[in-house]
């Protein structure tokens, strides 16, 4: 099974669509932030939250219970897609109903090869995975850059070197972070 987190008005075929808001007319009409959730354990081979993770989790406690529900109904090597605004983004600080910021550190955080990893070496890094007994991995991570820098970068107007300091120093360069996590059971 496919499954569609937060789909609002976005539906897609071949996936169940779960929304909280009956207005969108979802496949599945459920609030992710009451527990557990009604679907089965390791029934999902893939999982997307495209725009709907940030909307989730304000207190630590629900994020986590939602991170653990995720693992719960996905299978053995299922592929999570979550797509969410860069922090320091306009799209980001302009919606209040953000209440949670996504990036690849925090997701790291449910990673059990990470946590082992900071373990060893004595860093501060929270190993959440293990914590929780979830693993998550990431396997792919792309920054899309606001058009206006894309722009400039298609052009050679800057390098990759000067986005980087950019994306330190400035608001509104990466647009969004496109991540694909995978489980591991």
């Amino acid at each position: 099974m496919k499954i569609n987190m937060g789909c609002g008005q976005n539906k897609i075929n071949d996936y169940l669509n779960i929304d909280k808001f009956a207005e969108c007319a979802p496949d599945l009409q459920i609030d992710l932030e009451v527990f557990p959730w009604p679907i089965d354990t390791d029934s999902a081979e893939e999982v997307l939250f495209n725009h709907c993770l940030e909307h989730l989790g304000q207190s630590s406690e629900v994020f986590f219970k939602i991170i653990k529900e995720i693992y719960r109904i996905s299978k053995d090597g299922a592929k999570l897609v979550i797509n969410v605004p860069h922090p320091r983004h306009d799209n980001f600080l302009g919606d209040p109903t953000h209440v949670r910021v996504i990036n690849p550190m925090v997701l790291s955080l449910f990673s059990k090869k990470a946590n082992l990893y900071w373990k060893e070496i004595n860093a501060s890094n929270s190993p959440l995975a293990l914590y929780l007994n979830v693993d998550l991995e990431i396997v792919e991570c792309v920054q899309v850059l606001d058009p206006f820098y894309q722009k400039k970068f298609d052009a050679k107007e800057v390098t990759v070197e000067q986005l980087s300091l950019y994306a330190q120093e400035r608001n509104n360069v990466i647009q969004e972070y496109r991540i694909v996590m995978k489980a591991l059971k």
